[in-house]
């Protein structure tokens, strides 16, 4: 082999090691703990490069058809993408009429359409291009602009990914405890929601029962101020009238978000098992599943979640919630990227501004 020849094999080598490499930091990360951010980055990681690896095999390879190849899937894209986008668009603001004929015209209830709203003003914006309007020395604060726009749509790209692979994460049937996460009630009744939660936790309850030594189910919620009763005790009210024994059942009734939820369950558990000497798990809605678990390791839980089947055209819009929330969970270190980024580019039209 020439030695050109050889710099070209070594050259694959280690275009090939890098997929390869991020493949492995993805595995390891997530069978430590599935509930990680980093997940999703490392899975697209892996994914972007791997597809770099095999556009850069193609062209190596001499042959008559590599370049159709590769053309191929790049017009798709270039088809493909626009039309997606689109789709996207019409599917949220179609999403967002029918989840408020269903659930009411709340603000909650229109991220969905508020979403639809900022990708059709960033596409008309991008169309007009307004940077034509001002003066050269303020394009660093376009740019700018820009790169917190691709920041952040590359943050929800990583955090879909990684939720829906921890989507596929299935605890085993050998857990002593199920946490239900309590979502409030009306008055005292257990809504749609939390019933599906509760039926999800009563199902894995029996699923256990038949092989091994049931779990506790501990119902975790407080009363909030337009509730009649503690939200635990209504969730363990419905779950003895399913057929649970009362004994099998522990009511945690101070919660009041998903962290204390976690945090006082903790204390409990630990509590009538000691110290992480027990297997846990929580029940709740599969969109709310990521963030849970999130919430289940900052107070110290190894828990998996298992979740309850959500309405299709309430999926979207709780998605939207879910992904605003844990963009507040890490709202410092978000605001020192965009800060970095908006600073650098202030500066360069200061210094852009002063020579001309």
């Amino acid at each position: 082999m020439t030695t050109g020849g050889k710099r070209w094999t070594y050259l694959i080598y280690f275009i090939a090691s890098i997929p390869l490499l991020f493949l492995i930091l993805f595995l390891v990360s997530y069978l430590r703990d599935p509930r990680k951010l980093i997940n999703g980055f490392l899975f697209n990681s892996f994914l972007i490069t791997f597809f770099l690896f095999c556009a850069f095999f193609y062209i190596y390879i001499d042959g008559p058809y590599q370049y159709v190849v590769l053309v191929f899937p790049v017009l798709l894209l270039m088809v493909l993408i626009p039309f997606g986008v689109l789709a996207l668009i019409a599917g949220l603001f179609y999403n967002a009429k029918v989840l408020m004929e269903k659930e009411g015209k709340r603000f909650r209830n229109s991220l969905t359409l508020i979403m639809a709203i900022g990708i059709l003003t960033l596409i008309i914006i991008n169309v007009v291009n307004p940077t034509q309007f001002f003066p050269e020395y303020l394009q660093p604060l376009f740019g700018g602009a820009g790169l917190v726009v691709t920041y952040v749509f590359l943050h929800m790209f990583n955090f879909l990914t990684a939720y829906g692979l921890n989507q596929w994460n299935r605890p085993k049937r050998d857990q002593d405890f199920i946490i239900v996460l309590g979502s409030g009630l009306i008055k005292d009744r257990v809504p749609p929601l939390l019933a599906s939660r509760i039926d999800k936790a009563i199902e894995f309850y029996h699923r256990q029962k038949m092989v091994t030594t049931p779990p506790k189910i501990i119902f975790s919620g407080g009363q909030g101020p337009d509730e009649e009763l503690p939200e635990a005790e209504a969730m363990q009210n419905y779950a003895v009238e399913k057929g649970i024994p009362i004994g099998d059942t522990i009511q945690e009734n101070q919660s009041v978000n998903t962290y204390e939820n976690m945090k006082f369950s903790k204390k409990i558990m630990d509590k009538m098992n000691g110290e992480g000497k027990y297997q846990s798990i929580f029940a709740t809605n599969n969109f709310h599943l990521f963030r849970a678990g999130i919430y289940a390791r900052k107070a110290g839980l190894d828990s998996q979640g298992i979740g309850s089947k959500t309405a299709f055209y309430y999926w979207p819009n709780a998605m939207v919630r879910e992904y605003i929330a844990v963009v507040v969970m890490g709202k410092r270190r978000h605001f020192i990227i965009v800060s970095c980024i908006m600073g650098f580019s202030l500066l360069l039209s200061i210094i852009g501004y002063l020579i001309t």
